[in-house]
Protein backbone atom coordinates (compact mmCIF):
# COMPACT_ATOMS: atom_id res chain seq x y z
CA UNK A 1 0.00 0.00 0.00
CA UNK A 2 1.24 3.63 -0.84
CA UNK A 3 2.71 5.24 1.90
CA UNK A 4 0.35 8.28 0.98
CA UNK A 5 -2.77 6.23 2.50
CA UNK A 6 -3.88 4.28 5.80
CA UNK A 7 -6.41 1.58 5.52
CA UNK A 8 -7.18 2.81 2.20
CA UNK A 9 -8.01 6.61 2.57
CA UNK A 10 -5.46 8.89 1.74
CA UNK A 11 -3.48 10.57 5.00
CA UNK A 12 -4.32 13.98 4.06
CA UNK A 13 -8.05 13.82 3.66
CA UNK A 14 -8.00 11.19 6.99
CA UNK A 15 -6.17 14.19 8.80
CA UNK A 16 -8.22 16.88 7.27
CA UNK A 17 -11.56 15.13 8.38
CA UNK A 18 -10.21 14.61 11.61
CA UNK A 19 -9.27 17.89 12.06
CA UNK A 20 -12.58 19.11 11.11
CA UNK A 21 -14.03 16.89 13.35
CA UNK A 22 -12.07 17.97 16.30
CA UNK A 23 -13.12 21.30 15.89
CA UNK A 24 -16.89 20.77 15.49
CA UNK A 25 -16.94 18.25 18.66
CA UNK A 26 -15.11 21.28 21.06
CA UNK A 27 -17.24 23.92 19.32
CA UNK A 28 -20.40 22.13 20.42
CA UNK A 29 -19.44 21.28 24.28
CA UNK A 30 -18.80 24.16 25.90
CA UNK A 31 -20.42 23.51 29.52
CA UNK A 32 -17.73 20.68 29.85
CA UNK A 33 -15.21 22.10 28.23
CA UNK A 34 -15.76 24.89 30.90
CA UNK A 35 -16.26 22.66 33.65
CA UNK A 36 -13.39 20.03 33.05
CA UNK A 37 -11.31 23.38 32.97
CA UNK A 38 -12.25 24.43 36.63
CA UNK A 39 -12.59 20.83 37.89
CA UNK A 40 -10.41 17.97 36.49
CA UNK A 41 -7.19 19.09 38.38
CA UNK A 42 -7.49 17.61 41.24
CA UNK A 43 -7.60 13.66 39.36
CA UNK A 44 -4.48 12.91 38.18
CA UNK A 45 -3.95 13.91 34.29
CA UNK A 46 -7.12 15.43 35.00
CA UNK A 47 -9.41 11.79 34.87
CA UNK A 48 -10.50 9.47 37.74
CA UNK A 49 -9.52 7.17 35.84
CA UNK A 50 -6.40 6.82 33.67
CA UNK A 51 -8.35 5.24 30.51
CA UNK A 52 -10.89 7.90 30.17
CA UNK A 53 -7.41 10.02 28.95
CA UNK A 54 -7.58 7.57 25.82
CA UNK A 55 -11.08 8.66 24.20
CA UNK A 56 -10.43 10.60 20.93
CA UNK A 57 -12.31 13.46 21.56
CA UNK A 58 -10.71 17.06 22.07
CA UNK A 59 -11.96 16.88 25.70
CA UNK A 60 -14.36 14.18 27.64
CA UNK A 61 -18.13 15.08 27.95
CA UNK A 62 -19.14 15.46 31.11
CA UNK A 63 -22.50 12.66 31.40
CA UNK A 64 -25.88 14.51 33.10
CA UNK A 65 -27.71 11.05 32.62
CA UNK A 66 -28.33 8.00 30.62
CA UNK A 67 -31.11 5.77 29.89
CA UNK A 68 -31.63 2.70 28.19
CA UNK A 69 -29.61 2.84 25.06
CA UNK A 70 -29.40 6.87 25.31
CA UNK A 71 -26.86 8.92 27.12
CA UNK A 72 -26.99 12.64 27.06
CA UNK A 73 -24.58 15.35 28.54
CA UNK A 74 -24.56 18.58 30.21
CA UNK A 75 -24.36 20.42 26.69
CA UNK A 76 -27.66 18.92 26.03
CA UNK A 77 -26.65 16.47 23.71
CA UNK A 78 -28.36 13.13 22.99
CA UNK A 79 -26.43 9.93 22.00
CA UNK A 80 -27.67 6.49 20.73
CA UNK A 81 -25.12 4.74 23.09
CA UNK A 82 -23.74 1.41 21.94
CA UNK A 83 -20.53 1.67 23.54
CA UNK A 84 -22.77 0.85 26.55
CA UNK A 85 -20.10 0.85 29.13
CA UNK A 86 -17.82 -1.43 27.39
CA UNK A 87 -20.34 -3.87 28.31
CA UNK A 88 -20.76 -3.03 31.77
CA UNK A 89 -24.39 -1.43 30.24
CA UNK A 90 -25.03 -4.17 27.86
CA UNK A 91 -28.65 -4.86 29.34
CA UNK A 92 -28.65 -1.41 28.79
CA UNK A 93 -28.31 1.76 31.30
CA UNK A 94 -30.73 1.32 34.63
CA UNK A 95 -32.84 -1.36 33.38
CA UNK A 96 -35.66 -1.20 35.48
CA UNK A 97 -35.95 -4.24 37.63
CA UNK A 98 -31.90 -3.88 38.02
CA UNK A 99 -32.96 -0.02 39.38
CA UNK A 100 -36.04 -1.19 41.47
CA UNK A 101 -33.97 -3.71 43.25
CA UNK A 102 -31.23 -1.24 44.09
CA UNK A 103 -33.83 1.29 45.62
CA UNK A 104 -35.58 -1.70 47.67
CA UNK A 105 -32.14 -2.58 49.10
CA UNK A 106 -30.41 0.61 49.78
CA UNK A 107 -33.27 0.51 52.18
CA UNK A 108 -32.34 -2.56 53.93
CA UNK A 109 -28.79 -2.02 54.06
CA UNK A 110 -25.43 -2.05 51.55
CA UNK A 111 -23.14 -4.94 52.61
CA UNK A 112 -23.28 -6.85 55.69
CA UNK A 113 -20.49 -9.69 55.19
CA UNK A 114 -23.23 -12.08 55.68
CA UNK A 115 -25.69 -13.79 52.84
CA UNK A 116 -28.96 -13.15 52.15
CA UNK A 117 -32.16 -15.30 50.53
CA UNK A 118 -31.44 -13.53 47.49
CA UNK A 119 -27.53 -14.80 47.45
CA UNK A 120 -29.40 -18.40 47.59
CA UNK A 121 -31.78 -17.16 44.59
CA UNK A 122 -28.68 -15.72 42.82
CA UNK A 123 -26.69 -18.66 42.99
CA UNK A 124 -30.03 -20.76 41.22
CA UNK A 125 -30.29 -18.83 38.44
CA UNK A 126 -26.26 -18.60 37.67
CA UNK A 127 -26.47 -22.29 37.63
CA UNK A 128 -29.74 -22.26 35.65
CA UNK A 129 -28.20 -19.47 32.85
CA UNK A 130 -24.48 -20.78 32.73
CA UNK A 131 -24.61 -24.39 33.62
CA UNK A 132 -23.92 -26.83 37.17
CA UNK A 133 -21.06 -24.80 38.72
CA UNK A 134 -20.02 -23.90 42.18
CA UNK A 135 -19.94 -20.06 42.05
CA UNK A 136 -18.40 -17.29 44.17
CA UNK A 137 -19.09 -13.81 43.94
CA UNK A 138 -16.20 -11.19 43.40
CA UNK A 139 -16.68 -7.57 42.30
CA UNK A 140 -14.86 -7.54 39.04
CA UNK A 141 -13.98 -10.10 36.55
CA UNK A 142 -10.23 -9.21 37.08
CA UNK A 143 -10.64 -10.60 40.34
CA UNK A 144 -12.07 -13.32 39.50
CA UNK A 145 -9.96 -14.35 37.01
CA UNK A 146 -7.13 -13.99 39.87
CA UNK A 147 -8.89 -16.19 41.88
CA UNK A 148 -9.52 -18.99 39.35
CA UNK A 149 -5.74 -18.91 38.61
CA UNK A 150 -4.93 -19.52 42.31
CA UNK A 151 -7.54 -22.44 42.61
CA UNK A 152 -5.90 -24.08 39.14
CA UNK A 153 -2.15 -23.28 40.92
CA UNK A 154 -2.97 -24.54 43.96
CA UNK A 155 -5.02 -27.98 42.71
CA UNK A 156 -2.43 -29.01 40.03
CA UNK A 157 0.89 -28.08 41.65
CA UNK A 158 2.30 -25.99 38.43
CA UNK A 159 2.93 -22.57 38.40
CA UNK A 160 2.27 -20.96 34.91
CA UNK A 161 -1.21 -19.86 32.68
CA UNK A 162 -1.54 -20.49 29.33
CA UNK A 163 -2.84 -17.16 27.59
CA UNK A 164 -3.23 -16.19 24.08
CA UNK A 165 -1.35 -13.18 22.45
CA UNK A 166 -3.14 -10.17 22.93
CA UNK A 167 -5.79 -11.71 24.86
CA UNK A 168 -8.07 -9.66 27.93
CA UNK A 169 -8.69 -10.86 31.13
CA UNK A 170 -8.86 -7.13 33.17
CA UNK A 171 -5.93 -6.41 34.54
CA UNK A 172 -4.37 -9.47 36.30
CA UNK A 173 -0.54 -9.14 35.96
CA UNK A 174 0.22 -12.92 34.50
CA UNK A 175 -1.70 -12.18 31.41
CA UNK A 176 0.10 -9.11 30.61
CA UNK A 177 2.38 -11.20 28.32
CA UNK A 178 2.94 -11.39 24.29
CA UNK A 179 4.84 -12.67 21.51
CA UNK A 180 8.26 -11.90 20.34
CA UNK A 181 9.84 -14.11 17.33
CA UNK A 182 8.07 -16.91 18.89
CA UNK A 183 9.12 -16.30 22.41
CA UNK A 184 6.61 -15.03 25.52
CA UNK A 185 7.71 -11.66 26.91
CA UNK A 186 6.07 -9.48 29.32
CA UNK A 187 3.78 -6.48 27.68
CA UNK A 188 6.23 -3.88 27.01
CA UNK A 189 3.65 -1.12 28.08
CA UNK A 190 2.87 -2.49 31.47
CA UNK A 191 3.93 -0.36 34.89
CA UNK A 192 5.54 -1.26 37.85
CA UNK A 193 6.00 -4.98 36.78
CA UNK A 194 9.35 -6.29 38.49
CA UNK A 195 8.99 -10.00 39.10
CA UNK A 196 9.82 -11.97 35.71
CA UNK A 197 6.08 -13.06 34.02
CA UNK A 198 8.00 -15.44 32.15
CA UNK A 199 7.94 -17.82 34.72
CA UNK A 200 4.29 -17.65 35.49
CA UNK A 201 2.33 -17.40 31.98
CA UNK A 202 3.17 -18.46 28.43
CA UNK A 203 1.57 -16.90 25.73
CA UNK A 204 0.74 -18.64 22.38
CA UNK A 205 -1.55 -17.81 19.44
CA UNK A 206 -5.33 -17.76 19.05
CA UNK A 207 -6.57 -20.77 16.84
CA UNK A 208 -2.90 -22.50 16.51
CA UNK A 209 -3.55 -25.67 19.05
CA UNK A 210 -0.24 -27.31 17.84
CA UNK A 211 1.29 -23.91 19.79
CA UNK A 212 -1.07 -24.95 22.67
CA UNK A 213 0.08 -28.93 22.47
CA UNK A 214 3.72 -28.14 22.76
CA UNK A 215 3.54 -24.98 25.74
CA UNK A 216 1.39 -27.92 27.89
CA UNK A 217 3.76 -30.81 26.57
CA UNK A 218 6.44 -28.96 29.34
CA UNK A 219 4.17 -29.80 32.11
CA UNK A 220 4.00 -26.75 33.90
CA UNK A 221 0.84 -25.41 32.78
CA UNK A 222 -1.61 -24.74 35.71
CA UNK A 223 -4.59 -23.41 33.52
CA UNK A 224 -5.62 -22.14 29.63
CA UNK A 225 -7.31 -18.99 30.26
CA UNK A 226 -9.34 -17.74 27.52
CA UNK A 227 -11.71 -15.65 25.95
CA UNK A 228 -14.12 -17.83 23.59
CA UNK A 229 -13.39 -14.81 20.81
CA UNK A 230 -10.64 -11.99 21.44
CA UNK A 231 -12.04 -9.04 22.04
CA UNK A 232 -8.68 -6.86 23.11
CA UNK A 233 -8.03 -5.34 19.91
CA UNK A 234 -10.01 -6.11 16.62
CA UNK A 235 -12.08 -9.02 17.06
CA UNK A 236 -11.13 -13.19 16.30
CA UNK A 237 -13.43 -15.89 15.65
CA UNK A 238 -12.06 -19.43 16.61
CA UNK A 239 -11.79 -21.27 13.81
CA UNK A 240 -13.82 -24.57 13.64
CA UNK A 241 -12.40 -27.16 15.56
CA UNK A 242 -10.49 -24.53 18.19
CA UNK A 243 -12.56 -25.59 21.16
CA UNK A 244 -12.64 -28.64 20.84
CA UNK A 245 -9.15 -29.05 20.56
CA UNK A 246 -8.43 -26.69 23.56
CA UNK A 247 -10.28 -29.27 25.73
CA UNK A 248 -9.11 -32.51 24.52
CA UNK A 249 -5.71 -30.86 25.24
CA UNK A 250 -6.15 -29.80 28.40
CA UNK A 251 -7.33 -33.05 29.28
CA UNK A 252 -4.58 -34.78 28.05
CA UNK A 253 -2.32 -33.02 29.91
CA UNK A 254 -3.84 -32.04 33.20
CA UNK A 255 -4.53 -28.01 32.58
CA UNK A 256 -7.61 -26.58 33.82
CA UNK A 257 -9.80 -24.93 30.83
CA UNK A 258 -10.86 -21.45 32.38
CA UNK A 259 -13.53 -19.77 30.35
CA UNK A 260 -13.81 -16.01 30.77
CA UNK A 261 -17.17 -14.78 29.26
CA UNK A 262 -16.83 -11.52 30.75
CA UNK A 263 -17.09 -9.59 26.55
CA UNK A 264 -18.35 -12.92 25.04
CA UNK A 265 -21.18 -12.75 27.11
CA UNK A 266 -23.39 -10.90 24.51
CA UNK A 267 -23.18 -14.11 22.70
CA UNK A 268 -26.27 -15.48 23.69
CA UNK A 269 -28.05 -16.56 26.73
CA UNK A 270 -25.50 -18.36 28.74
CA UNK A 271 -22.93 -16.75 27.05
CA UNK A 272 -20.62 -18.38 24.54
CA UNK A 273 -20.24 -21.62 26.62
CA UNK A 274 -24.22 -22.16 26.26
CA UNK A 275 -24.31 -21.32 22.71
CA UNK A 276 -21.96 -23.49 21.85
CA UNK A 277 -21.91 -26.33 24.34
CA UNK A 278 -18.23 -25.60 25.71
CA UNK A 279 -17.09 -27.84 28.95
CA UNK A 280 -14.55 -25.51 30.81
CA UNK A 281 -13.60 -26.57 34.29
CA UNK A 282 -13.69 -22.80 35.51
CA UNK A 283 -16.24 -20.38 33.95
CA UNK A 284 -15.70 -16.43 34.89
CA UNK A 285 -18.28 -13.90 33.95
CA UNK A 286 -18.36 -9.76 35.23
CA UNK A 287 -19.20 -6.35 33.60
CA UNK A 288 -23.08 -6.72 33.16
CA UNK A 289 -24.00 -9.53 34.80
CA UNK A 290 -25.86 -7.62 37.52
CA UNK A 291 -27.26 -5.29 34.75
CA UNK A 292 -24.65 -2.23 35.78
CA UNK A 293 -24.02 -3.35 39.41
CA UNK A 294 -19.79 -4.05 40.09
CA UNK A 295 -20.26 -7.50 39.64
CA UNK A 296 -18.18 -10.64 38.92
CA UNK A 297 -18.60 -14.06 39.38
CA UNK A 298 -16.30 -17.35 39.02
CA UNK A 299 -17.56 -20.88 39.17
CA UNK A 300 -15.83 -24.62 38.83
CA UNK A 301 -17.37 -27.43 37.57
CA UNK A 302 -17.96 -30.28 40.27
CA UNK A 303 -15.07 -32.35 39.90
CA UNK A 304 -12.67 -28.83 40.12
CA UNK A 305 -14.97 -27.83 43.05
CA UNK A 306 -14.34 -31.48 44.74
CA UNK A 307 -10.33 -30.86 44.26
CA UNK A 308 -10.46 -27.38 45.72
CA UNK A 309 -12.07 -29.04 48.62
CA UNK A 310 -9.30 -31.70 49.23
CA UNK A 311 -6.86 -29.05 48.99
CA UNK A 312 -8.21 -26.59 51.12
CA UNK A 313 -8.71 -29.02 54.21
CA UNK A 314 -5.12 -29.53 53.50
CA UNK A 315 -3.67 -26.44 53.64
CA UNK A 316 -2.27 -24.66 56.57
CA UNK A 317 -4.12 -21.90 58.51
CA UNK A 318 -4.53 -18.33 57.05
CA UNK A 319 -5.68 -16.09 54.22
CA UNK A 320 -5.90 -17.64 51.08
CA UNK A 321 -5.32 -14.50 49.11
CA UNK A 322 -8.76 -14.65 47.77
CA UNK A 323 -12.09 -12.77 48.36
CA UNK A 324 -12.26 -9.05 49.28
CA UNK A 325 -14.74 -7.69 51.71
CA UNK A 326 -17.08 -6.19 49.74
CA UNK A 327 -17.41 -8.48 47.36
CA UNK A 328 -20.54 -10.43 47.77
CA UNK A 329 -22.62 -7.85 49.20
CA UNK A 330 -26.53 -7.73 49.46
CA UNK A 331 -26.56 -5.57 46.56
CA UNK A 332 -24.96 -7.48 44.67
CA UNK A 333 -27.35 -10.33 45.00
CA UNK A 334 -30.04 -8.43 44.91
CA UNK A 335 -29.32 -6.54 41.35
CA UNK A 336 -27.92 -10.35 39.93
CA UNK A 337 -31.12 -11.91 41.19
CA UNK A 338 -33.27 -9.34 39.12
CA UNK A 339 -31.13 -9.08 36.11
CA UNK A 340 -30.67 -12.90 35.54
CA UNK A 341 -34.58 -13.14 36.19
CA UNK A 342 -35.96 -10.07 34.62
CA UNK A 343 -33.63 -9.11 31.91
CA UNK A 344 -31.23 -11.38 30.84
CA UNK A 345 -34.01 -13.58 29.05
CA UNK A 346 -34.06 -15.32 25.66
CA UNK A 347 -36.71 -12.50 24.66
CA UNK A 348 -34.20 -9.73 25.05
CA UNK A 349 -31.51 -11.93 23.48
CA UNK A 350 -33.51 -11.97 20.42
CA UNK A 351 -33.92 -8.70 20.31
CA UNK A 352 -30.30 -7.83 20.61
CA UNK A 353 -29.07 -10.47 18.23
CA UNK A 354 -31.65 -9.61 15.22
CA UNK A 355 -30.63 -5.63 15.56
CA UNK A 356 -27.19 -6.66 16.09
CA UNK A 357 -27.31 -8.61 12.92
CA UNK A 358 -29.03 -5.74 11.44
CA UNK A 359 -26.21 -3.37 12.20
CA UNK A 360 -23.32 -6.16 10.84
CA UNK A 361 -25.19 -6.34 7.37
CA UNK A 362 -25.69 -2.44 6.48
CA UNK A 363 -22.02 -1.79 7.71
CA UNK A 364 -20.92 -4.30 5.69
CA UNK A 365 -22.90 -3.24 2.57
CA UNK A 366 -21.44 0.63 3.56
CA UNK A 367 -18.27 -1.07 2.99
CA UNK A 368 -18.66 -2.89 0.24
CA UNK A 369 -20.45 0.01 -1.47
CA UNK A 370 -16.99 2.38 -0.91
CA UNK A 371 -14.71 -0.62 -1.93
CA UNK A 372 -13.00 -0.44 1.51
CA UNK A 373 -10.90 -2.59 2.44
CA UNK A 374 -12.08 -3.55 5.51
CA UNK A 375 -14.73 -6.53 7.19
CA UNK A 376 -17.43 -6.61 9.88
CA UNK A 377 -17.34 -8.94 12.37
CA UNK A 378 -20.57 -9.90 14.90
CA UNK A 379 -20.37 -12.35 18.02
CA UNK A 380 -24.05 -12.48 18.98
CA UNK A 381 -24.62 -8.59 20.60
CA UNK A 382 -21.71 -6.99 19.90
CA UNK A 383 -20.54 -5.88 16.01
CA UNK A 384 -17.41 -4.68 15.47
CA UNK A 385 -15.88 -2.93 11.91
CA UNK A 386 -12.07 -3.57 11.42
CA UNK A 387 -10.05 -1.41 9.23
CA UNK A 388 -8.41 -3.84 7.49
CA UNK A 389 -9.16 -7.14 5.54
CA UNK A 390 -10.25 -10.10 7.15
CA UNK A 391 -10.83 -12.70 8.69
CA UNK A 392 -8.04 -12.38 11.50
CA UNK A 393 -6.35 -15.67 12.63
CA UNK A 394 -4.88 -14.39 15.99
CA UNK A 395 -3.60 -11.71 18.26
CA UNK A 396 -0.31 -10.86 15.64
CA UNK A 397 -3.13 -10.06 12.64
CA UNK A 398 -5.64 -8.25 15.24
CA UNK A 399 -2.67 -6.03 16.26
CA UNK A 400 -2.14 -5.16 12.97
CA UNK A 401 -4.82 -4.75 11.54
CA UNK A 402 -6.02 -1.97 14.18
CA UNK A 403 -5.95 1.40 13.20
CA UNK A 404 -6.03 4.14 15.65
CA UNK A 405 -6.09 7.31 13.45
CA UNK A 406 -8.90 6.13 11.60
CA UNK A 407 -10.63 4.19 14.44
CA UNK A 408 -10.09 7.60 16.33
CA UNK A 409 -11.35 9.94 13.68
CA UNK A 410 -14.73 8.25 12.52
CA UNK A 411 -15.06 7.80 16.33
CA UNK A 412 -15.18 11.80 16.64
CA UNK A 413 -17.59 12.22 13.77
CA UNK A 414 -19.71 9.44 14.58
CA UNK A 415 -20.61 11.06 18.20
CA UNK A 416 -21.17 14.57 16.23
CA UNK A 417 -23.24 12.81 14.39
CA UNK A 418 -25.21 11.47 17.37
CA UNK A 419 -24.02 8.26 17.85
CA UNK A 420 -21.32 6.41 20.21
CA UNK A 421 -19.53 3.76 20.00
CA UNK A 422 -16.73 2.30 22.20
CA UNK A 423 -13.54 4.28 21.43
CA UNK A 424 -10.67 1.43 21.28
CA UNK A 425 -12.11 -0.87 19.09
CA UNK A 426 -14.76 -0.02 17.08
CA UNK A 427 -16.42 -2.15 19.10
CA UNK A 428 -20.72 -1.26 19.41
CA UNK A 429 -23.49 -3.19 21.37
CA UNK A 430 -26.82 -3.94 21.41
CA UNK A 431 -28.75 -3.58 24.21
CA UNK A 432 -32.56 -4.60 24.98
CA UNK A 433 -33.60 -1.11 24.94
CA UNK A 434 -31.62 -0.83 22.04
CA UNK A 435 -34.00 0.63 18.88
CA UNK A 436 -34.47 -0.28 15.02
CA UNK A 437 -34.16 3.18 13.95
CA UNK A 438 -31.08 3.86 16.30
CA UNK A 439 -29.15 1.52 14.55
CA UNK A 440 -30.07 2.59 11.10
CA UNK A 441 -28.89 6.12 12.45
CA UNK A 442 -25.59 4.62 13.09
CA UNK A 443 -25.49 2.84 9.71
CA UNK A 444 -26.50 6.05 7.76
CA UNK A 445 -23.77 8.03 9.80
CA UNK A 446 -21.06 5.36 9.03
CA UNK A 447 -22.25 5.93 5.48
CA UNK A 448 -21.96 9.72 5.85
CA UNK A 449 -18.24 9.73 6.91
CA UNK A 450 -16.96 6.90 5.02
CA UNK A 451 -18.42 8.88 1.94
CA UNK A 452 -16.16 11.62 2.96
CA UNK A 453 -13.39 9.84 3.62
CA UNK A 454 -13.22 7.28 0.31
CA UNK A 455 -14.99 10.09 -1.84
CA UNK A 456 -13.48 10.18 -5.53
CA UNK A 457 -10.92 12.74 -6.25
Amino acid sequence: MSKDMIAGIRKDRLAAFATREAEAYAKARPKSAKALAKGAAHFLNGVPMHWMADWPMPHLPLVAKAQGARIEDIDGHGLDDFCLGDTGSMFGHSPAPVANAIRAQARRGLTYMLPTEAALEAGRLLTERFGTFRWQIATTATDANRFALRVAREITGRPKVLVFNGCYHGTVDDTFVGLESGKTIASPGLMGQVNDLTKTAVACEFNDLAGVEAALQKGDVAAILTEPVMTNSCMVLPEAGFHDGLRQLSLKYGALLIMDETHTISSGLGGYTGVHSLRPDMFVVGKCVAGGMPTAVWGLNPATAERYNEADAKRAPGRTGMGTTLSANPMQFACLVANLSEVMTAKNYAHMEKLADRLSHGLAKVIDRHKAPWHVVRVGARVEFICAPGPLKNGAEAAFAHQPEVEAAIHTGLINRGSLIAPFHNMMLISPATKKGQVDHLIANFDAILTDLFKAD
